[in-house]
């Protein structure tokens, strides 16, 4: 078994939790904080935004199982990549679309698939994701893990994160768990 990792920001991290949480191959989902210069950030200063750094999910996955190009695709498709530092409601650099790569091919693969994203016209807006290196990350505090299965009830996830989650199980049913 190959055990790798993929670090990505889309938004509100219970959001993105939630949806690779349900991927095959996919061993554990820790909300945490990157790209930032605050080192072990809580999560009301990162909501401040003063922090640099982004809510992100990071993915420990079994590469024999789903490949990081399929958690590429997922990523792209679960939020808006054209929006600078928001996503619907939700604003600041906190909420910024970015994958934090952990190596060359990482990052490679995630600029070839914003590139033909680009040449594809899928987005009448520019896509403003970063790309950058994984410096560090920080897990979230323990009631932000898993926050969308322990609260599913709560409005925002009834809201946000539940139609989300729908829209991804109903594009990538394959790959469910």
């Amino acid at each position: 078994m190959a055990i790798k990792e993929a670090t990505f920001g889309a938004g509100c991290f219970w959001c993105v939790e939630a949806v690779f949480d349900d991927i095959q191959g996919v061993e554990e989902v820790h909300s945490g904080y990157s790209g930032g210069h605050i080192k072990n950030p809580a999560y009301r200063e990162v909501c401040m935004g003063t922090t640099g750094h982004a809510e992100v999910a990071r993915i420990i996955y079994n590469d024999e199982v789903v490949s990081f190009d399929k958690l590429l695709e997922v990523f792209w498709y679960v939020h808006d990549p054209t929006t600078l530092n928001r996503q619907g409601n939700d604003i600041g650099e906190q909420y910024r679309s970015v994958v934090f790569y952990h190596d060359d091919e990482q990052r490679k693969k995630a600029e070839l698939y914003k590139q033909k994203l680009e040449e594809s016209d899928a987005f009448e807006d520019p896509i403003v994701t970063e790309i950058a290196p994984l410096e560090n990350f920080y897990k979230a505090e323990s009631d932000h893990h898993d926050y969308y299965k322990n609260n599913p009830a709560q409005p925002y996830c009834q809201a946000i994160v539940r139609p989300k989650v729908e829209k991804f199980k109903s594009a990538f049913s394959e790959i469910l768990k």
